[in-house]
């Protein structure tokens, strides 16, 4: 009996690609991110008629309400958090699990909720580490309680219209977001900001 088996291309040449072509000439040199990125096959994380698409340097949707952010995002995501063998860190997907496969290895613990689960949580303190894989116009009160004390968020931040990468810490039971840097980051609807009067 003939059995046939298929073998999906190698695309270890097109991860080498896109670190030197999109994340080292953006500043992102630090090895511990450059060794996840070429680790993680991205196209393990879209669906196979998307996969062809896994190295552009824009973000890749799923076409069912997720979406594969572009390469530097997650570069510079994994540079601002600066996870470590000590973290206990909570994911709020963007609905690829590509965030949680790069971070897995480097921290003591990881939980990854969807970002609808994420919006409507009631923190417990217990996160050293909270990354958003998307971009959020607003930081609901129960994903900042998610944090301990002196613990930090990295998120893509909507600011006038403007996505951006942003960072914070919970500081005597309160966060703050400060921008980081100007990026494409696509949008979470969950974490939309109440609309107001307009006339």
């Amino acid at each position: 009996m003939n059995t046939m088996t298929m073998t999906l291309p190698d695309t270890s040449v097109a991860r080498r690609a896109m670190i030197d072509s999109q994340l080292r000439t953006s500043g992102v040199n630090e090895e511990y991110v450059l060794a996840r990125m070429l680790a993680v096959p991205r196209e393990e994380f879209l669906p196979a008629d998307k996969a062809a698409a896994a190295y552009i340097d824009r973000a890749v949707s799923l076409g069912t309400g997720g979406t594969l952010a572009a390469p530097l995002f997650y570069g510079k995501l994994l540079v601002e958090a600066a996870p470590g063998p000590d973290d206990r860190v909570l994911v709020v997907s963007g609905g690829t699990g590509y965030l949680a496969a790069l971070v897995r290895p480097l921290v003591a613990e990881l939980t990854e909720v969807s970002a609808e689960e994420a919006a409507a949580m009631t923190g417990t303190g217990q996160h050293t580490l909270i990354l958003v894989d998307g971009a959020i116009e607003q930081l609901p009160q129960g994903l900042a309680d998610a944090l301990a004390e002196d613990g930090r968020i990295v998120t893509g931040y909507v600011l006038r219209r403007v996505t951006r990468l942003a960072a914070g810490r919970r500081i005597a039971g309160q966060v703050t977001l400060q921008p980081v840097e100007d990026l494409g980051i696509p949008v979470l609807p969950s974490f939309a900001a109440p609309k107001g009067w307009t006339f």
